[in-house]
């Protein structure tokens, strides 16, 4: 029989492992020396485990959106499948993106606000899914969609389109390289133990580049969102 001092004392506590460093699926992209070449931040932010209800969220700011006439032109006509790209030449301005974790498909979901000089920021949407034939694709309105290759360039996370597609329920088309509008590239670098540098660029081999957008975040947290479906805060 337990005596009153063992009845008093607290259970044990268990350690438990680490909730960020559960997701291997990003580091499964790319060989292994090219992975031990990331900061340790980006190693970390790139695999931490995001549960059902969970976020994660980076403020920062833009610090330039550079288009193109042929750039600007385009983010207005993507306009019809969601806006997936900057419209507007901002500059130092507020930005927010949340990533959660995707309970239907099986990957993350990506939201990004870009404040504007007026009017309602920009909000953009897209699914990073793990599957096709480089292992990783994104997605965003219309079913228009990109396979994308994962690769360290520079001590950063980078990554490459390799075909873009359109993708609607038992039919998908694969766009040819003459409708698409270039390579996209999106690369992470870090900037600090918490805070990291990211770039878009979408270069068409004949126009060249038409849209660059530089910012840079910090980590904020993890918010539980059990009463919605909404990724922000």
């Amino acid at each position: 029989m337990r005596n009153a001092a063992e009845m008093a004392a607290p259970a044990p506590v268990r350690p438990r492992a680490p909730a960020d460093l559960h997701d291997l699926r990003f580091r499964a992209l790319v060989p292994e020396a090219d992975w031990a070449q990331l900061p340790p931040a980006v190693q970390r932010r790139f695999s931490k485990r995001l549960g059902n209800d969970e976020s994660a969220v980076y403020a920062g700011r833009v610090i330039e959106t550079r288009l193109s006439r042929l750039g600007w032109l385009l983010a207005q006509l993507l306009r019809l499948v969601g806006a997936p790209l900057p419209t507007a030449r901002v500059a130092d301005v507020p930005s927010v993106v949340a990533v959660t974790q995707d309970g239907t498909g099986g990957g993350q979901i990506w939201t990004r606000l870009y404040a504007r000089g007026s009017g309602f920021p920009q909000a953009i949407h897209s699914a990073k899914r793990f599957r096709g034939p480089t292992g990783l694709e994104e997605r965003v309105g219309g079913g228009l969609g990109m396979s994308l290759r994962v690769l360290v360039e520079d001590r950063a996370l980078v990554f490459r389109s390799e075909r873009y597609f359109i993708d609607l329920p038992g039919f998908r088309l694969t766009l040819p390289d003459w409708l698409t509008p270039g390579t996209l590239t999106v690369s992470h670098g870090a900037t600090g133990a918490h805070r990291f540098r990211f770039v878009l660029e979408i270069r068409h081999v004949r126009f060249g580049r038409l849209v660059r957008q530089e910012a840079e975040f910090a980590d904020q947290f993890e918010r539980r969102e059990r009463g919605g479906s909404s990724p922000l805060p």
